[in-house]
């Protein structure tokens, strides 16, 4: 794949990866290590990457980089596992802002999306979380696949596919899908729930990129619904990460971005379909809400690795480094009782 990808760029062609940015510096350098993966693979290309929020440096930024090294068009990559608000609005914004501007072509890729590599990659995670446990027995075991959760009800089905090809790839007795926010049911109720089912072992796996502060409060919730169900034992399985599955389908998207077939599959999108329940979001403006927390914050530094929630066990919040509220306004399910509303931070006395 790689040597047929270089025959393709022109010496004038860069690359941009573009990552959301997080709070946690632990997974600001994990992205950051994917991104040199990705720039090890293609010695002979510029390759930069940037963050939609938070971290630095910014899209804008990452773009200039690139165009000091005398780049005229850019291959932008969203690191978006679904296509949702950030894939479909925020990034090609801010990305369109800076190619008015500055006269550059920039050619946006789609993001990550239900592809074979990356169901690999997942099932080599939960294998990975499984294979030490002596007495495992796939027909006693529950598999719960993590999503991140979305407004776009487009993005959240495509989490609950990847559930069902691995519980049918891997042999799983059943298999659920929660997420970590906007929609529902979230990670507390839903396992609550799910619990009910009398499975013996229940294996809850992330479904994200990288680590960072919801990866770890799914951790904490996880823990927090085993410590009431003791006869249940729940296995935490490792996050995507920086896999080998996972960078060959960046590659992969580079590559259809430079062959003009990176088009993403609009027929469900909420945005240019008339989606049952999702009537009024037809054809609302492509905006993004993140220029005000861009490159905002240095990281977290209560946290020397991965994020441990300790701010949340000390009373702090982020928020006095400016606020930054994600609005679902438009999602007509904001209110549910399985959803957002139950996604509290979790008390001292419970963690």
């Amino acid at each position: 794949m790689i040597t047929g990808l270089l025959d393709k760029i022109d010496a004038n062609v860069g690359i941009l990866i573009i990552g959301h940015g997080s709070r946690n510096v632990y997974a600001c350098n994990e992205f950051a290590e994917l991104a040199q993966s990705i720039k090890s693979l293609l010695p002979s290309i510029p390759v930069e990457y940037g963050y939609l929020e938070f971290s630095r440096p910014i899209i804008s930024d990452a773009l200039e980089t690139l165009r000091r090294q005398s780049v005229r068009k850019v291959i932008a990559i969203p690191a978006m596992l679904f296509a949702a608000g950030h894939a479909k609005n925020d990034i090609p914004s801010v990305l369109n802002a800076y190619a008015a501007k500055t006269g550059i072509e920039i050619l946006y890729g789609r993001e990550l999306g239900i592809d074979n590599s990356m169901i690999s990659a997942a099932g080599q995670r939960i294998n990975q979380a499984i294979s030490p446990i002596d007495d495992f027995n796939l027909n006693e075991s529950l598999l719960v696949v993590v999503g991140r959760g979305s407004s776009d009800p487009d993005a959240n089905s495509n989490v609950s596919k990847i559930t069902r090809m691995l519980v049918e790839s891997l042999g799983f007795a059943w298999g659920e899908t929660v997420y970590s926010g906007v929609t529902f049911p979230l990670v507390e109720p839903g396992l609550r729930h799910l619990v009910k089912l009398g499975f013996r072992r229940i294996v809850v796996f992330p479904y994200f990129l990288f680590s960072g502060v919801l990866v770890s409060r799914i951790r904490r919730f996880v823990d927090l619904v085993a410590k009431d169900f003791p006869e249940v034992e729940f296995v935490h399985a490792g996050y995507l990460g920086n896999h080998k599955k996972v960078r060959e389908t960046f590659l992969e998207r580079i590559s259809e971005a430079i062959s003009g077939d990176s088009a993403m599959n609009c027929s469900l999108c909420k945005y240019r379909s008339n989606l049952l329940g999702f009537e009024n979001d037809v054809g609302l403006p492509q905006s993004s809400h993140h220029h005000h927390v861009e490159g905002l914050l240095n990281g977290c530094d209560l946290c020397e690795g991965e994020c441990s929630g300790k701010c949340e066990s000390l009373g702090l919040s982020l928020s006095d480094q400016k606020d930054h509220v994600h609005s679902h306004s438009n999602y007509p399910h904001a209110n549910h009782p399985f959803g957002p509303v139950t996604l509290r931070t979790l008390n001292q006395d419970q963690i």
